[in-house]
């Protein structure tokens, strides 16, 4: 965000944080930053990140009083910290994949949120498992407040990438102003 502030003094940028689908054109939005590879119509994608993938965290303290799940049908009898779409209103089941065999864990627990910095949290504070991207848990692992659980599991997700409309050429430029070459971590 610095060099392109540094490159292009006279953009105003408002990063607006969204945990759901959100139509860039009707909700007045120039660009917007997705996971997801669908795009509408009269769309453009120019790519930000590698895939990268979620994991299952849990603080050490709750693994040593609940156990460590070793199978994704374990994450059933686990406290989960769980993530509620602001989209549609449902629980996101997390999706494990180990080989070519793929899970939907509809995980429960006493905690619901629908921030994924707050998931992290309550997993630090012992409250249960959480669902996070890698790159935003690289430092509660490296410090050991959290660890990683039913490796090699996690699904990989594909890149993330700037969507704009076709129609703004000159966020086409802007947009590769911004990517950068060997990136591994996402701007939500």
């Amino acid at each position: 965000m610095a060099k392109f502030r540094a490159r292009h003094p006279r953009i105003e940028v408002e990063v607006a944080v969204q945990e759901r689908f959100v139509d860039i054109v009707a909700e007045g939005f120039d660009a917007g930053v997705r996971e997801s590879p669908a795009i509408e119509r009269d769309m453009v994608q120019v790519r930000l990140t590698d895939p990268f993938r979620y994991v299952v965290v849990g603080a050490p303290e709750y693994l040593a009083r609940h156990g460590v799940p070793e199978r994704p049908e374990d994450l059933l009898r686990h406290e989960c910290v769980t993530f509620r779409s602001q989209t549609t209103g449902a629980l996101y089941p997390w999706e494990l994949e180990r080989g070519r065999r793929t899970w939907r864990v509809p995980v429960r627990g006493g905690v619901v949120t629908n921030d994924g910095p707050v998931a992290v949290s309550m997993a630090e504070l012992g409250l249960g498992l959480a669902y996070a991207f890698e790159p935003v848990v690289l430092d509660q692992l490296r410090a050991g407040r959290l660890r990683r659980v039913l490796e090699p599991s996690p699904a990989k997700l594909p890149a993330s990438s700037s969507t704009f409309r076709a129609a703004r050429s000159d966020l086409v430029r802007c947009g590769s102003s911004l990517k950068r070459p060997g990136a591994s971590r996402a701007a939500r």
